[in-house]
């Protein structure tokens, strides 16, 4: 049996994007796959005051179950009262690669899913994206569109090579589609293996600094569509200290750059009202979880573990929200 997001007690994205282009920041989108993942996620942006962006990508839809996911994004809004802050909470499909399957998240109560068609030919990305559109606002449910493709791995999500955006074919995208977000590569891309040292310079400080994002390709969409809300997907910074941890303890996470968080600020700034992270998350929670189970290598219960991954997960989050993505407050 179908049921709508606002049963749930979930928010539109729609109005939050608005709210977030003409303030200057950008909503969180914080991907979770498990209990203590959302709790972290929820009790940081209730300490900071943030709206957030619960992201679900299908392989941790088939994970958690479809069931069990819906009635723990009814429990999310109900946590979250029950912390004082009834703070603004989307469930977000991230990387619907068809309608079949957009429609059976909207179905299922969530508030705003993404269809990524990007990696069809110009037209038919076009015709796939409007029919999810048409379908979801019948629903209420707002829906993210994707032009250009992001290198790298993320659950299903496979891509050896990236494609930027053009800028020229965003105008005829959104208005043939009605697409309420736009989802665009700029030189970010999925997972913790971002960019190789090789790609890399080294700074004054003797840190490995990236190639640098195309700001310029953002500035002309903006130009071309202003004040439309644009994603960015493939947004995690890969903290060295997590990466050194897990590897500190029996990890090999080698090589590891991700995107400067000073960039990602500037970004969110813009017509960037949306910045999704989820490798930082793992790597933050697979660090704790490691130090656990090295220093007390006897230990056996969940909690003792999970627990401590949790906490660290929030500090993460907090941080985010107050010093990169400028959410802190906007609840």
């Amino acid at each position: 049996m179908a049921i709508n997001y606002k049963e749930l007690g979930l928010a539109n994205s729609k109005e939050l994007f608005a709210k977030a282009v003409a303030g200057g920041y950008a909503i969180p989108a914080y991907n979770f796959n498990n209990l203590e993942q959302l709790q972290s996620i929820l009790m940081a942006c209730v300490e900071t005051k943030s709206p957030v962006i619960l992201q679900v990508s299908s392989g941790a839809r088939k994970y958690a179950n479809a069931t069990l996911l819906r009635n723990m994004a009814k429990g999310a809004v109900e946590f979250v009262k029950e912390l004082g802050c009834e703070i603004p909470i989307v469930l977000h499909l991230d990387h619907g690669d068809s309608f079949e399957l957009c429609k059976e998240c909207i179905d299922a109560g969530f508030s705003s899913v993404m269809i990524d068609g990007s990696h069809h030919s110009y037209e038919e990305n076009v015709a796939l994206t409007k029919k999810v559109v048409e379908y979801a606002h019948a629903h209420g449910v707002s829906v993210e569109g994707e032009l250009g493709v992001l290198a790298g791995v993320e659950d299903d999500v496979v891509a050896e090579h990236s494609t930027y955006t053009r800028p020229e074919e965003v105008e005829d995208f959104v208005k043939r589609t009605g697409v309420d977000s736009l989802a665009i590569s700029i030189g970010t891309s999925h997972g913790a293996h971002k960019f190789t040292p090789a790609q890399c310079t080294v700074d004054a400080d003797g840190k490995l600094v990236p190639p640098m994002l195309r700001f310029d390709i953002l500035e002309e969409i903006e130009k071309r569509i202003p004040g439309f809300p644009i994603v960015l997907h493939g947004a995690s910074s890969v903290p060295q200290e997590h990466v050194d941890t897990i590897n500190k303890y029996g990890g090999s996470v080698k090589s590891a750059v991700g995107i400067p968080e000073e960039w990602l600020r500037k970004a969110a700034k813009s017509a960037v009202c949306k910045i999704n992270i989820d490798s930082d998350g793992r790597l933050a929670m697979t660090a704790a979880i490691r130090k656990v189970m090295a220093e007390n290598p006897g230990e056996f219960d969940p909690r003792k573990y999970l627990g401590p991954a949790r906490d660290v997960l929030k500090e993460l989050y907090k941080h985010k929200n107050i010093n990169v993505l400028g959410s802190a407050g906007k609840a």
